[in-house]
């Protein structure tokens, strides 16, 4: 097998701050805007802060609020101290943005988080996740090294994880939801092992890396030169009955009305419904023996 994964790091993304009244505000970054002093966040209370209200944090950044959308996105413009970016200020001052169903006497910014929650090839210069990637939490670089001893080389894709991976889904059908985007970027190099590596032998490491391996070959990457990286904008919704271009899928144990979930049965049984029956009888088997679940829970390798 050929493992694929996912290089994204996961930026400190929430911030504390308050607005002018004392009010306190929770603001979590999700993308960038058009422009590096707008990003896009989801920010708490959101009924309390419309369009142009203002915040700031730790005397350190002010914002604004320039746009709200239906889905409760937040288009905030940021303006920080000597000339520092938005990233800089949420590397210095912000939290990692743990799940809301984990929690830690010493607070949100728990030193244990800030370096458990990142995978152990996590590029620092691919800063750009609001969640871990969380089915590479279990490699260690040992094991890393064990697996391209043994013929398992890696390689790696940078898929931007936001808002589309963890939205639940709130319509009546599947079919009704709506995925957010989400960056991606592929290297010359993956791009020439995917090409070079059979379906049968491409083993993905978390469905943020299946994700994006499906809209490159969706949208015709594989047609074109390989020796330039590829980047786009993410958009499928995988379920039942959808077909895949990789052979075995590492994951996690996810929460109910997730997309991922939706991935993972159709994954099971690959152009059937099927595997919608077999993911229930995989989480049974889970929960009457106790696995983890989320993020620092357990896993499956899931083959073809």
């Amino acid at each position: 097998m050929v493992l694929f994964r996912n290089n994204a790091r996961v930026l400190r993304a929430r911030l504390r701050a308050e607005r002018p009244t004392g009010g306190a505000v929770e603001c979590l970054l999700l993308r960038p805007g058009t422009i590096p002093s707008q990003w896009w966040c989801l920010l708490k209370p959101g009924k309390k802060l419309p369009v142009g209200s203002t915040f700031g944090g730790d005397g350190q950044f002010s914002a604004k609020v320039l746009k709200k959308q239906p889905d409760g996105e937040c288009l905030v413009e940021f303006n920080t101290l000597n000339g520092r970016s938005v990233t800089d200020i949420a590397e210095a001052y912000g939290e990692i943005p743990l799940p809301p169903y984990i929690s830690r006497c010493s607070g949100p910014s728990s030193t244990v988080d800030t370096e458990r929650y990142q995978t152990v090839y996590a590029d620092t210069q691919k800063t750009v996740a609001v969640a871990a990637p969380t089915a590479g939490l279990h490699f260690t670089e040992e094991l890393l090294a064990l697996l391209a001893a043994q013929g398992h080389p890696a390689h790696d894709i940078t898929l931007h994880v936001g808002l589309g991976t963890f939205r639940p889904i709130a319509t009546d059908t599947i079919q009704e939801h709506l995925m957010h985007g989400e960056l991606y970027e592929i290297s010359a190099r993956t791009r020439t092992a995917l090409a070079q590596t059979p379906v049968e032998s491409r083993l993905a490491i978390g469905t943020t890396t299946l994700r994006a391996i499906e809209d490159y070959h969706r949208s015709g990457g594989v047609q074109q030169d390989v020796s330039k990286p590829w980047i786009a904008d993410a958009r499928l919704f995988l379920y039942p009955p959808a077909t895949f271009s990789a052979g075995a899928l590492l994951t996690n144990f996810h929460l109910p009305r997730s997309t991922l979930l939706c991935l993972l049965s159709a994954f099971l049984a690959p152009g059937e419904l099927a595997g919608i029956a077999l993911f229930k009888e995989l989480y049974a088997e889970a929960l009457s023996n106790d696995y983890r679940f989320y993020s620092y829970g357990d896993a499956m390798l899931v083959l073809a």
